[in-house]
């Protein structure tokens, strides 16, 4: 009954995206594997009632979607386990959803890569910011291709459904973070590299008007 629920959840949720992606090819390309679905319902139940930051009170499940668009997309990734982890990025982060119930469900694989994005909310958030540049180049090329889809993602969102209480000066400083994060992935996918340049030199731009 509940994989019968995520099914269900699964395709609302791609429905309602696939209307406002950027990523159109990536997008329909996950949305067409039973895999992806499943774990697209999953997140979407652990992120019931969460909301991203920005304007427009989006539902918090476009983002893990549109990571995964990234990756399929503009990294030319067709790893399944891959893009299932895309999905499932931030349910340990950011729901209740423990490790074990995501290796029950999705393998040790796909674990394994949620869990090296994961960051420590136990930690105070500069610590926790300083460990995700100071770990980048330490994490498998699965996840560094993961965080770094990402970070593409967020930092269009910071620039362009930015967060009501970030004034230019967060919004900026942000982009330096996520940058100095991103040199220490570099060498995993260039076509995400590229993409990222792109995207922060954009934001920066953006916000500087």
């Amino acid at each position: 009954m509940i994989e019968k629920y995520w099914l269900e959840l699964a395709a609302e949720v791609l429905t309602d995206t696939a209307l406002t992606t950027r990523f159109s090819n990536g997008h329909a390309a996950c949305a067409a594997l039973p895999d992806i679905r499943r774990a697209t319902g999953f997140a979407a139940w652990k992120h019931t009632g969460q909301y991203r930051k920005g304007e427009g009170n989006i539902p918090y499940i476009h983002h893990p979607v549109e990571v995964a668009a990234i990756l399929s997309e503009a990294g030319a990734i067709e790893d399944n386990d891959l893009l299932q982890a895309a999905l499932l990025h931030d349910t340990i982060e950011d729901t209740d959803t423990k490790r074990e119930e995501i290796e029950s469900h999705f393998g040790a694989r796909i674990c394994s890569i949620v869990v090296e994005v994961t960051d420590d909310k136990s930690r105070p958030k500069q610590e926790r910011k300083a460990a995700q540049i100071a770990h980048g180049p330490h994490l498998s090329k699965e996840a560094q291709s993961l965080k770094l889809a990402d970070k593409i993602s967020n930092v269009f969102d910071v620039a362009f459904s930015t967060p009501m209480d970030w004034p230019p000066e967060r919004q900026l400083a942000y982009f330096d973070w996520a940058s100095e994060v991103v040199a220490g992935l570099r060498g995993c996918n260039t076509a995400l590299e590229a993409l990222f340049d792109k995207q922060v030199a954009r934001s920066r731009k953006a916000v500087a008007r």
